[in-house]
């Protein structure tokens, strides 16, 4: 979908004003003021939004309330997503966000085993935190999920301990924040192509502020710059 630079404006004026959490007060005197417009391009400017399913409108008895679709979120992360790429450095990478999720707990028990976790030091340059983070990618994410199969990531090998084998997996350098991470994935599970796990050397939900439904972007460089594309 191709969003005009005016209608990608008014959508981030809305959600700066609450609107990615859920309905917020919009009337065409505040928007104009945030637009710098006047109230009657502000008001079409938010019909033709709502004609294009970026945003949901009802109206109440103190005035219009508004929020931004699953759509319009997407739209935003989309810029985001560019403008992290234009300036986050020299070298070409990958920028996904998503949610947070509650995991089942069996992070904690893999990364607390030592062969595991010897191996996601190495990936890490730190002693990994026995949990990870767990992230629902948004959908204009997945698809940026699927070309980082394409990178190298560094393969974890399984072992055999207390009659039992532990399988491999695969762990790709990344980023979010200031914070040095990796991303996850078991060898023989199959994870929705929506979900990634995240490792740390400090546990990230308490470092970052962090609870459900909270959104969080990952960054992901790619070493190998322009062939990437």
């Amino acid at each position: 979908m191709t969003i005009e630079a005016a209608d990608l404006a008014c959508l981030k004026a809305i959600a700066l004003l609450g609107g990615c959490r859920g309905p917020v007060h919009v009337s065409a005197q505040s928007l104009a003021s945030a637009l710098g417009t006047s109230p009657q391009t502000a008001a079409r400017r938010l019909q033709s939004l709502e004609s294009a399913l970026l945003v949901t409108r009802s109206v109440r008895p103190g005035g219009q309330h508004v929020s931004i679709s699953r759509t319009g979120e997407e739209a935003l992360h989309r810029e985001y997503s560019d403008y992290c790429r234009l300036f986050g450095g020299s070298s070409a990478g990958f920028v996904m966000t998503g949610q947070v999720v509650s995991g089942v707990g069996e992070g904690r028990y893999y990364m607390g085993l030592p062969a595991y976790r010897e191996q996601f030091a190495a990936v890490l340059g730190e002693d990994p935190y026995p949990g990870t983070l767990n992230l629902r990618l948004d959908g204009a994410s997945v698809p940026i999920r699927k070309r980082l199969d394409a990178l190298d990531w560094t393969p974890i090998r399984g072992f055999v301990a207390e009659a039992r084998t532990f399988g491999d997996a695969r762990a790709l350098p990344c980023r979010i924040g200031e914070h040095r991470c990796a991303i996850v994935v078991p060898g023989r599970t199959h994870y929705p192509e929506d979900v990634v796990e995240v490792i740390a050397g400090v546990p990230l939900r308490e470092a970052l502020g962090l609870a459900d439904k909270d959104r969080v972007a990952i960054e992901v460089r790619d070493e190998r710059g322009d062939d990437a594309e």
